[in-house]
């Protein structure tokens, strides 16, 4: 990621072009031909060239295809936006190279680390949430042959979809890692209280990010859980150890600052969303935060599996295990092609949403130990 601007004098052999309801299809002197779309009545006046087609219309239940590009190229920007309060029930899916099963499925919004479906801006390196809801994507994502990118709208009712995807048509190295990124959620968590991020990654590749929506079911402090990394053959422990969740994202010390959360949103980390934003350790808070290793990737040769644990404090000064804890992450890596398949995506969207009060079993646990 870094020497870029050092670099813009350089004139490499590529074509830009672009993919956006202007111009579906990205072809060169494509762009602003459209007679009919969701901006013809506005246009009517003006005629074509003048956003006759700014964006769609995604009925419910139906899957749009945003691209569908021939390579080899590289995808640089995706940039969308659409209705927030949606943006969970919103699927985002990727395939490279006419593969069966997506690369990339993932809800829209967590995508955009935002899960919560509450606008939260980010200011990082790959991932940029703008005002109003501008959703931006930097990540690299390179194809050989043919790049699909699509949404599906489970709603019930019909959103509007404003999108542009442009990449570059260029050759491409020989040893080329394809982009991933997969989501999962626990609610509740149970026991024991050990979120997967991913597992099941077979190949050589890196893994760069991890975004972490999290609503924790009790109160008092929710972050002291260990991030673990086993590669390559580990079974019960782990070759890479986290010391606590807000360490893992940047933090320290429980995001406190006199009593309250502070957020922040940098490059490479940030603990971007507070809910309510003015409470603090209660059970029913919801809270975003993403980590990229960007300039720190984790390397595996053979295979990947990552974990977090939910883990509060109780009395006595010993750990409670979060058991009612509402988890979402979606991680993000680069690997050889193939990939193992993803678990099935809709049984977890639709998991039990969180009522942010305790269960019973929560309330026994801080009794028995108070």
């Amino acid at each position: 990621m870094g020497g870029v601007v050092d670099e813009l004098w350089k004139l490499p052999n590529m074509r830009t072009r672009s993919v956006s309801p202007e111009n579906p299809t990205g072809a060169k002197g494509g762009g602003a031909r459209a007679v009919e779309g969701t901006g013809a009545s506005a246009a009517r006046e003006l005629g074509g060239g003048w956003k006759v087609s700014p964006s769609i219309e995604l009925a419910a239940g139906r899957t749009a295809t945003l691209a569908d590009i021939t390579g080899p190229g590289v995808i640089q920007h995706i940039w969308l936006t659409t209705d927030v309060a949606s943006v969970r029930q919103l699927v985002l899916r990727m395939y490279w190279d006419a593969e069966g099963d997506p690369s990339v499925e993932v809800p829209l919004g967590d995508f955009f680390c935002n899960g919560w479906a509450e606008l939260a801006l980010v200011d990082s390196e790959v991932v940029v949430v703008a005002p109003a809801g501008g959703f931006n994507s930097y990540w690299p994502m390179p194809f050989r042959r043919r790049a699909t990118i699509t949404l599906e709208n489970t709603t019930r009712r019909s959103v509007p979809v404003y999108y542009q995807v442009t990449y570059q048509e260029t050759d491409l190295p020989e040893r080329v890692g394809s982009f991933h990124a997969s989501w999962r959620r626990s609610n509740p968590l149970g026991d024991p209280a050990v979120h997967t991020i991913v597992d099941g990654v077979g190949g050589t590749g890196r893994y760069v990010g991890t975004y972490l929506a999290i609503r924790p079911g009790a109160p008092g402090w929710w972050g002291e859980g260990e991030v673990k990394f086993y590669l390559d053959g580990d079974q019960e422990h782990p070759t890479i150890c986290g010391t606590g969740t807000e360490d893992y994202f940047g933090g320290a010390w429980n995001f406190d600052v006199g009593g309250r959360y502070v957020t922040y949103s940098t490059a490479q980390s940030g603990l971007h969303q507070v809910l309510p934003p003015k409470e603090v350790y209660r059970p029913h808070q919801r809270f975003g935060m993403y980590r990229w290793h960007l300039r720190d990737p984790i390397c595996f040769e053979r295979d990947l599996r990552v974990t977090v644990q939910a883990l509060g404090w109780k009395a006595g000064r010993r750990y409670l295990p979060l058991v009612d804890a509402d988890i979402a992450t979606t991680a993000f890596w680069y690997q050889t092609e193939p990939h193992t398949p993803f678990p099935p995506l809709r049984a977890q969207q639709h998991a039990r949403p969180g009522s942010g009060r305790l269960t019973a079993r929560t309330w026994e646990l801080l009794k028995r130990f108070a």
